[in-house]
């Protein structure tokens, strides 16, 4: 078995990174996320990487929601303690 220092993430392999989102109607993320998670239930207004605008309804702790996203937006995210995954 091969360390990690051979290994190439893609896509399909999980996060390496993990960051707090401020969720913000103007500024896009630092960098963009490709799993979110939530501590406080609720829904997440987003702006996916491909430039869509959604809301993503009844979002729940505990559960890492696979979505490519650019931007997480105050207006319609009632969610708290938001995770960016990339």
């Amino acid at each position: 078995m091969s360390g990690s220092g051979n290994y190439v993430g893609g896509l399909s392999s999980p996060p390496a990174r993990g960051f707090i989102i401020a969720p913000d109607d103007q500024q896009d993320l630092a960098r963009p996320i490709r799993g979110l998670m939530v501590a406080v239930p609720g829904d997440v207004a987003l702006v996916t990487e491909a430039g869509d605008e959604i809301i993503l309804p009844g979002l729940l702790p505990g559960i890492q929601y696979a979505i490519r996203a650019k931007r997480i937006s105050e207006s319609g995210t009632t969610a708290d303690g938001l995770v960016g995954l990339a």
